[in-house]
């Protein structure tokens, strides 16, 4: 059976789907993004992804998060991506903000690591043919290097926005000092930095305390949160253990001696806040990092349409009572 032409819902913007200032910018972004991290890979069906990457689009998801080592294998997720932008979205290219990302392993040798201009070059050229693109609208640097200087670094970004490879560049994971040092380059150098991209949840709250989150609004960048579900434990998946099939059973990123008795006992806990705000844990999760414009966009990965639907259900319940934020920081930290 031939697949039936793709055409976007007319109502794609009519829903429930917000859009906030990306720092001091003109860009928007949905509060909602779909990464592409995991499910979208050639060992994925092209059929799957496709459905999430439309249900994704006719719900108000513009942003489409990846990188160059996405999959598995390495550059899967970005020709996945190609696929259904030759196939579906090209007549919509300029409602997205399409992303990627250079810094982690790609290929062997010298070149196909960490942050030099060669690497960055070469692996956004990799990405755009990949992608079918001309341009991707945000490149980000995906990690801090100690050892290629930072200005070489930062000024390959600004060269790839000079050359119209990318619209706005970002940085991942950066440490507070050389994020300060990046801004105030960049802004220097007319391209100024977008979006800080960092792992950010109820759990793991690092970026907060370093002050990373605040130090991006300050700069006049976002901040796009991922990892918002701790890699599936802020979910209603291990409120009993650990089931069968689970992330934390196949032990790869997520191993099983994290899912402790007194974990469990705080997610049970955490699970009737939820219910008393007629959520579900992960919805509240994502609210609970949405309650505020400190965070720009959250980055939700699914592997299926039903996943990526219940993440959206989180839009229609945003705020959180002064007692609700507290019982929360009790549950976590007391």
């Amino acid at each position: 059976m031939i697949n039936p032409p793709y055409y976007a819902d007319d109502h794609r913007y009519d829903g429930e789907m917000k859009y906030e200032r990306c720092g001091r910018s003109g860009i928007l972004l949905p509060r909602i993004s779909l990464g592409l991290w995991h499910n979208f890979g050639d060992v994925n069906t092209l059929a799957n992804s496709r459905d999430m990457l439309h249900f994704a689009f006719d719900n108000g998801i513009t942003c489409f998060d990846l990188a160059n080592n996405y999959g598995p294998s390495y550059g899967s997720a970005e020709e996945t991506f190609g696929l259904v932008m030759k196939s579906s979205f090209k007549p919509y290219r300029d409602e997205m903000i399409i992303t990627t990302k250079a810094g982690h392993d790609m290929w062997p040798g010298p070149y196909g690591n960490w942050c030099s201009r060669k690497y960055l070059f070469a692996s956004l050229h990799q990405s755009l043919r990949r992608m079918n693109l001309d341009y991707v609208d945000i490149f980000y640097s995906h990690r801090f290097d100690p050892e290629t200087p930072m200005e070489e670094t930062l000024q390959a970004l600004v060269d790839i926005v000079r050359q119209g490879k990318a619209l706005y560049v970002g940085i991942s994971q950066w440490p507070y000092e050389a994020s300060q040092f990046a801004y105030e380059y960049l802004a220097a150098h007319d391209t100024p930095c977008l979006i800080y991209q960092g792992r950010y949840n109820m759990i793991d709250r690092a970026k907060e305390h370093e002050g990373i989150v605040r130090q991006a609004a300050e700069n006049g960048v976002g901040f796009t949160a991922f990892s918002p579900l701790e890699q599936g434990i802020l979910t209603n998946r291990y409120l009993n253990g650990i089931p069968a099939g689970s992330r934390a059973s196949i032990g790869k990123f997520l191993t099983p001696d994290k899912i402790t008795p007194e974990l469990v006992g705080k997610l049970q806990r955490l699970q009737a806040v939820a219910e008393r705000r007629g959520q579900t844990l992960a919805e509240m999760s994502l609210s609970w990092l949405l309650k505020d414009k400190f965070v720009t966009s959250v980055i939700v990965g699914a592997s299926s349409v039903g996943q990526l639907r219940d993440s959206l259900g989180c839009l229609k319940n945003l705020s959180f009572s002064h007692d609700e934020l507290k019982e929360i920081d009790n549950i976590l930290f007391a």
